[in-house]
């Protein structure tokens, strides 16, 4: 995410559905004898992802440093399995 400010990225977690969005937005000036440039850029992004029934949504963890956005997913203890009896 480079040229993304932190404070405008959202993660947020609902229903096991993980979710990125952010906007960036940069403008360039340029100022000499007889003209005036302007450039404006801007764009925005979001993205979902549908954690695993493993993944700790207690325990998820978000960073942003130098550009790169870290995400970090605690797994959750394993799931175990249970014996249902069939009754005849």
């Amino acid at each position: 995410m480079p040229g993304v400010d932190p404070k405008d990225v959202d993660v947020t977690l609902l229903d096991g559905v993980l979710t990125i969005k952010g906007e960036r937005s940069e403008e360039k000036k340029e100022e000499k004898e007889g003209y005036r440039r302007v450039e404006r850029f801007s764009g925005s992004f979001y993205r979902r992802f549908v954690l695993p029934d493993t993944a700790d949504m207690d325990k998820i963890k978000a960073c942003a440093e130098n550009g790169v956005l870290e995400i970090e997913i605690a797994k959750s203890k394993e799931v175990q399995s249970k014996k249902i009896k069939v009754e005849s």
